[in-house]
């Protein structure tokens, strides 16, 4: 077929498609067409340059960007598409293995150990090092075996490159182990496929050689978000031909947490010295006004290819901000503003998305939608009522309420551990199920059941007691008192931060375990004769099936998600969430000393304004509810970044709006519940916060003290920095290294 890139393509699209020899750098901005350009490059080459179909690899980040790209090409060239290489990192990787991997000691079929796998393999080699898991979480250490794989770092070398660190020999010794163990059985983990092809070409030139003339000509998608492995391994395979073309936009670069690396495509030019630069800079996607906004709030960033996006479209409706009183508020102007354009015909449901910085931000979110009827979906994520940690709670608190409810009993019986092992629960049920009683009043039987050991039976007893017990003081308490006992008798706040792999995440548990409370509280207060049981009604929570999300068949929905699950969608109507100082950019930014964090909290920002093709709201709270207590926030350094001509800033709402922003009640969420109310278990009102003991208190000792952790037992006190919300305290302990950690939480008591 022949290409008109003149009537097809923009002039930069047209140039970048012409470059085809050496390498080609094409910095694709937010909605400039990248994947069209992609595209009639690679028809470019099979049809005017008569490139050999099988002598084209495209490497993309996920199969769905793959597939898309594949169909795009077929439609294009439908004789060669098939011959061509279209296909993820790792699927490539995969497919190189598969022929060669005998040369690095596997089988020729090796297996893929998938995270199933991966956890059983984990646990063996903590069984056979006799790791404790409190000291050496798991997901922590997995994750730091992980990034080393990224980094191209095998065991040998992660040990070399931390040579010295005390704090770091047993997670190596883990790590060998680990690796000794997926070699016995044959495996490799999704990590290790991009960190063996590398070692492959490395070690056997041979082979490197066959692939390098096979792929003369190599495309790499997304360019921004490559880490070091990946970054090696197309260096490799380009370095005889130097036919590259990497397409990426470094201003949207936003996973530096999953190790992405910024300067692959920064440093472009320095590591090929011959590259040519294209740039894409006309948007198809957004008005002017957004356009503005978006490249005033990048250019602030110090590290980035000079680009400005612009458009041929008209400048379209300013940017609204608003400032709410309170998070509740905030989430029900959003919501009331949707249904309005809704109602008016200026648009559906489907239309709107609303973007967030955190999952934790989407509980008031979902609370104001439910309230006006209005059908959303969480995506790539869960609805705050599905959580982990608040399915946890819920099933306490109705195992407390009644305990009738099997599912929910079955879901805590040994969470955290008891002791309690799979096969003994198995029995209770039965044993449960044959006697006609609910699987808690079996627990109270344990010394009947048969085949239970005598371990298990004494946890199934002490269980049982332990929930009799709060049922019992706590039968005239508030719920969230009652929600503070279960925590503390059973030790969930230990087990969280077992669970948590950095402190962040931990804070983020605590904020749902509050906003639990918050809801608890609301209902008591709101509900003449308040129950648990009735509370978990209004929140879909009674029933057996734990692992329903709600979606139902509709499509034209509200779409909530976080900045990173937002990145390569557009909507017509997009509201920004939460743009506070201290939310975004979070407080870790804030703090840091490494500006590329700020920098990266500022590119996010950009991702989610270039969300916006017609519309674009953005909005904030003066106070919101974090872990436990109410934070008094301005709005964010973002938004002051966007000039106010491009703003329609009705701050102050009158009088006579500002009813609708006040926040959604409990009583308001049931008015579509159920009518039949059990008897009370409870009522009352009283604000009780987990994160109470949290602040900015300078702690009691000093740097060189001693000092005992609950979890890590003793250590010496490094370091005291006063930081934005707490005290960050740095301990060498004994037995587990040196440990960073918010005071507020740490509770270290000096020796």
């Amino acid at each position: 077929m022949a290409i008109d890139l003149e009537k097809e393509l923009n002039k930069e699209q047209a140039e970048a498609v012409r470059q085809t020899d050496g390498p080609v750098l094409i910095l694709a901005g937010a909605g400039s067409g990248k994947t069209r350009t992609i595209v009639y490059r690679m028809a470019y080459l099979l049809d005017e340059m008569q490139v050999r179909p099988w002598n084209i690899l495209a490497l993309t980040f996920t199969n769905k960007a793959a597939k898309e790209m594949r169909d795009r090409i077929k439609e294009m060239v439908p004789e060669d598409a098939r011959d061509m290489w279209v296909s993820t990192f790792h699927s490539t990787c995969l497919k190189i293995l598969f022929a060669h991997a005998e040369k690095l000691g596997y089988p020729k079929n090796f297996e893929i150990a998938d995270a199933s796998d991966q956890k059983t393999l984990m646990r063996d080699v903590y069984k056979k090092l006799s790791v404790d898991p409190k000291y050496f979480p798991e997901k922590k250490v997995s994750r730091i075996i992980s990034s080393a794989k990224d980094e191209l770092m095998g065991p040998n070398e992660f040990a070399e490159a931390h040579k010295g660190d005390m704090s770091l020999l047993k997670i190596m010794e883990i790590y060998h182990a680990y690796q000794d163990a997926l070699r016995a059985n044959g495996s490799m983990d999704f990590d290790d496929l991009i960190m063996n092809t590398v070692r492959l070409f490395k070690n056997f030139p041979e082979v490197l050689d066959h692939y390098q003339e096979k792929f003369k000509y190599i495309m790499v998608d997304e360019y921004q978000d490559t880490n070091t492995a990946q970054f090696e391994l197309v260096r490799l395979l380009a370095s005889k031909y130097r036919n590259l073309c990497v397409v990426g936009d470094d201003d949207q670069s936003i996973y530096r947490f999953r190790g992405a690396n910024i300067y692959n495509i920064l440093d472009f030019e320095k590591n090929f010295p011959d590259a040519k630069v294209v740039k894409l800079e006309q948007n198809y996607r957004s008005t002017g006004n957004i356009l503005a906004a978006a490249n005033e709030v990048i250019s602030n960033n110090r590290e980035r290819k000079q680009k400005v996006l612009r458009t041929n479209e008209e400048p379209g409706s300013l940017i609204r901000f608003r400032q709410l009183d309170t998070a509740g508020g905030e989430a029900v102007f959003i919501a009331e503003d949707i249904r309005k354009k809704v109602e008016k015909g200026e648009c559906t449901y489907g239309d709107c998305a609303v973007l967030i910085r955190t999952n934790v931000q989407s509980k008031e979110l979902e609370d104001a939608f439910r309230v006006r009827r209005i059908d959303y979906d969480v995506v790539k994520g869960l609805r705050f009522w599905d959580t982990k940690v608040i399915k946890d709670l819920t099933s306490y608190l109705l195992t407390v309420a009644g305990g009738a409810n099997d599912m929910r009993t079955l879901r805590i019986i040994n969470l955290p551990k008891r002791g309690i092992g799979a096969a003994s629960v198995e029995k209770a049920r039965v044993y449960a199920e044959e006697n006609g009683l609910s699987f808690l009043d079996a627990c109270a039987k344990a010394d009947s059941i048969p085949g239970v050991s005598a371990k298990a039976k004494t946890g199934l007893l002490s269980f049982h007691q332990m929930i009799l017990d709060i049922r019992e003081d706590m039968k005239d308490a508030k719920f969230s008192e009652i929600l503070d006992r279960i925590i503390k008798d059973t030790g969930y706040n230990e087990y969280l931060m077992g669970e948590a792999d950095t402190t962040d995440k931990y804070l983020e548990f605590i904020d749902y375990i509050n906003k639990l409370k918050e809801s608890l509280d609301s209902y008591e207060e709101d509900t003449d004769e308040p129950d648990l049981i009735d509370f978990m009604r209004q929140n879909g929570l009674e029933g057996n099936n734990l692992d329903k999300t709600g979606d139902g068949e509709t499509k034209d929905r509200v779409l909530v998600m976080t900045m990173h699950n937002a990145k390569g969608l557009e909507f017509p109507n997009v509201y920004i969430a939460g743009m506070e100082e201290g939310l975004f950019p979070g407080y870790g930014a804030i703090s840091s000393e490494d500006h590329m964090a700020m920098e990266e909290e500022r590119r996010l920002c950009y991702v989610a304004i270039t969300r916006a093709r017609k519309n674009l709201t953005i909005s904030c709270a003066r106070q919101r509810m974090t872990n436990g207590e109410t934070r008094y926030a301005a709005a964010s350094r973002f938004m002051k970044e966007i000039p106010t001509e491009l703003l329609d800033m009705n701050i102050h709402p009158k009088k006579t709006e500002r009813t609708e922003h006040m926040e959604p009640t409990s009583r308001q969420i049931a008015k579509a519940a159920f009518n039949e109310k059990p008897q009370a278990f409870s009522k009352g009102f009283q604000k009780i916060k987990l994160g109470k003991d949290i602040g900015g208190t300078k702690p009691d000792y000093n740097e060189g003290d001693r000092v005992r952790h609950f979890k890590f037992g003793e250590g010496t006190v490094q370091e005291i920095v006063q930081g934005a919300r707490d005290y960050e305290v740095t301990v060498n302990f004994d037995k587990v290294g040196v440990r960073k950690m918010f005071a507020g939480f740490a509770k270290l008591k000096k020796v």
